[in-house]
């Protein structure tokens, strides 16, 4: 008799957990993942449905579908799913520019419980076959380049760098081809300097920083030439930052080099009124044992002025940077740099700050 009463007590506990159940939303997908295997990227955008029950038993709602790829844009139902009907999450990839493996989610939210499903779509994109347009991307009449720009990155004083760059004729006539206004510090070759019909070259840049007296991200620019012909848009841009090595400083040399010590990297102009102008200056300390020289000052706006008090401090001597910043043409929050260049071999590159907030009284 009791064990009977122990029976009807434990039906009578889980039947109301069981109806409660039935009384939820639930969304049951027929698979969660979905590996698209090999695309061509030609082939344009991929879809996949991914189809899903209401096993509950209350009208199932999807609240909100979002990827974690602008790349992937999802469809779904919008319409309440009664229990035991279907619906759908569509996921659509774009593969526009995206070659190789690729592994994107989708955040499902409803009214389910749980209420947020993640679904994965996986897939390897084969490129699509360059055209001369998408391999030579820059047009100067017949001529083609990969890039108009030419970029050396790290150039130590006194070392010189080659890179190559490659071009195309890209006609059914011979072009012939100059490089004119090149500065002394560069030498740019092409091979060959006439390029037959729908043949490629080499265009051969190097970049001797013995020759060029200064600091920092340097940039060239020259006139291309194409059968005597040129126009504004012509243009070959050379950028490279001159830095100095240190690598061959031994422990000793390093014990006894120069250090510059700013007594503060940060000019807070608070909130100035914008037409006003404010002052400045950066004091800094050579903590070192030599000479401290100062290679260059570089504001990465027009709006800042600097004015460097000495540029060769000896050790225990102290320099200043007379600061200006003009609000005349700068409104809303500030953030402005300037770089320090310097013989410190631990600390070449200095960046100071000039932060706060330009208001306009007129708006």
């Amino acid at each position: 008799m009791k064990k009977s009463l122990t029976t009807l007590l434990v039906i009578f506990l889980i039947i109301p957990f069981a109806v409660s159940q039935q009384k939820t939303a639930n969304i049951s997908f027929n698979e969660t993942v979905w590996n698209y295997g090999d695309i061509k990227e030609e082939d344009g955008i991929a879809t996949h449905s991914f189809e899903f029950t209401n096993t509950g038993g209350e009208p199932l709602i999807i609240h909100n579908v979002t990827a974690s790829c602008g790349c992937t844009s999802p469809s779904w139902s919008k319409e309440p799913v009664l229990p035991g009907g279907k619906g759908f999450v569509n996921a659509a990839y774009n593969p526009s520019g995206r070659p190789g493996k690729f592994d994107k989610t989708i955040n499902v939210i409803s009214n389910s419980n749980p209420g947020s499903i993640i679904l994965r779509i996986t897939g390897n994109v084969i490129p699509k076959p360059l055209t001369i347009e998408d391999e030579f991307r820059y047009p100067m009449g017949a001529l083609r380049l990969k890039s108009n720009h030419v970029s050396l990155g790290t150039v130590y004083n006194g070392q010189q760098k080659t890179t190559v760059n490659e071009v195309i004729n890209n006609s059914d006539q011979p072009i012939t081809v100059e490089i004119k206004n090149i500065p002394q510090h560069l030498v740019v070759k092409l091979n060959p300097s006439r390029i037959e019909a729908n043949q490629r070259g080499i265009m051969e840049v190097s970049y001797d920083a013995s020759k060029i007296n200064d600091w920092g991200f340097l940039i060239d620019r020259m006139n291309i030439f194409v059968n005597d012909q040129t126009d504004r848009t012509y243009q070959l841009i050379v950028s490279a930052n001159i830095e100095e090595s240190f690598d061959n400083l031994t422990e000793e040399q390093l014990s006894k080099a120069p250090s510059i010590v700013f007594e503060e990297t940060t000019f807070d102009i608070g909130k100035l009124e914008k037409g006003k102008v404010a002052e400045y200056e950066y004091i800094f300390k050579n903590a070192g044992k030599s000479e401290l020289i100062i290679r260059k000052i570089t504001a990465a706006c027009g709006c800042t002025a600097t004015m460097l008090s000495e540029k060769i401090i000896p050790p225990g001597g102290t320099g200043r940077i007379k600061t200006t910043f003009n609000s005349a043409s700068q409104r809303g929050t500030q953030t402005k740099t300037i770089t320090v260049i310097s013989n410190d071999p631990k600390n070449p590159k200095t960046i100071l700050w000039i932060r706060g907030e330009v208001v306009d009284q007129n708006i």
